[in-house]
């Protein structure tokens, strides 16, 4: 029988802090009275994560590893779990524990207390965040919401609870680079959010450097909002009228006998214009980029190894499952308050 709640946590060398998380994560797990399964995604670790799982799983029956032939990135492999996971809710967590497995619990309550599809945790307390990172965030979600993603909340990674219903519906969609964060809100299911303060990391380093906080701002902006092709042809016109001035004041002055001297001008204005053309050219390039690797529909990951028997694996592409309702999951918690 599938389980009522599932957790899918991507990991990427994560053998300093994997002890922490299951000492930390099981318990709360056993506490909510519910079956349940943990779907640890490895994404083509290179240190001892893979052993340290194979260990744990001998000892913990619930916890499923599934290894992806590659590093695929942290959104794929989200999406892996996502289309592995079988429980009638899922939980999105990262393995780092900034982001405590504690808050599992009010998600559940909150789904069930609002009758919602999704629960958001929310980072009420970035302190232990740099202040770059706090300020970068900032930016992103400012930026974001004036590109039209008016429901992404604000301070809200992937820590979040999702119905069955909203897991299939994002496993139906056709797009390869998905930032989860957007995606889920745009799809426009009942929500509510349970806030709670950001912790450092447990142990290990971070596996997301500027490189790829720049790549996930990008997937985010092009996957989600035409807005930037919309700044490009702005730009352009911006730059048709002031080429369409520069030449009514060149013709201007030529008839009035003036001369207009010095190179500063004309370097000045032939790199605005390509400045402008090489950004407008590079924005395109971003959507033609999506567009060539939407039509080669090539897969984002490749599972290399399942623990669970592949006959008994849920179907990927999702399947018309009733959601889980509130009085279920009360059923399997007999000794909490519905």
């Amino acid at each position: 029988m599938s389980p009522v709640l599932s957790i899918v946590i991507p990991m990427f060398d994560e053998q300093d802090v994997l002890p922490t998380l299951v000492a930390r994560l099981r318990p709360v797990l056993q506490g909510l009275e519910l079956s349940y399964e943990v779907v640890a995604i490895d994404d083509g670790s290179r240190d001892a994560t893979p052993v340290l799982l194979q260990r744990y799983r001998r000892e913990w029956p619930e916890l499923r590893v599934v290894r992806l032939r590659a590093n695929a990135g942290h959104q794929a492999a989200i999406s892996a779990g996502l289309a592995m996971a079988a429980g009638d809710w899922v939980v999105t967590l990262d393995a780092d524990l900034q982001d405590p497995p504690e808050v599992i619990a009010q998600m559940v309550d909150a789904a069930l207390e609002h009758n919602v599809d999704v629960v958001y945790g929310v980072r009420t307390d970035r302190s232990s965040d740099s202040t770059f990172k706090r300020g970068s965030a900032r930016v992103f979600y400012a930026g974001i919401r004036a590109a039209g993603a008016k429901d992404a909340p604000t301070n809200a990674g992937d820590y979040r609870l999702m119905s069955r219903a909203t897991v299939d519906a994002v496993n139906a969609l056709p797009e390869a680079h998905r930032v989860l964060r957007l995606v889920v809100p745009s799809l426009g299911f009942p929500s509510t959010k349970v806030g709670y303060a950001r912790a450092e990391r447990a142990a290990g380093t971070s596996k997301y450097p500027l490189s790829k906080m720049i790549r996930l701002t990008l997937d985010g902006f092009t996957g989600f909002s035409l807005a930037p092709l919309r700044l490009a042809t702005w730009f352009g016109l911006g730059g048709f009228a002031a080429a369409m001035v520069l030449l009514a004041y060149a013709l201007i002055s030529k008839l009035a006998g003036f001369t207009v001297a010095g190179w500063t001008s004309t370097v000045a204005i032939v790199a605005g214009v390509g400045a402008i053309q090489l950004l407008c050219l590079g924005i395109l390039g971003e959507y033609v980029g999506r567009i060539y690797g939407t039509l080669q529909g090539r897969p984002t990951y490749y599972v290399a190894y399942d623990s669970v028997d592949s006959c008994s694996a849920p179907d990927p592409s999702g399947s018309a499952r009733l959601p889980l309702q509130p009085d279920d999951i009360s059923a399997e918690r007999p000794n909490q308050e519905r």
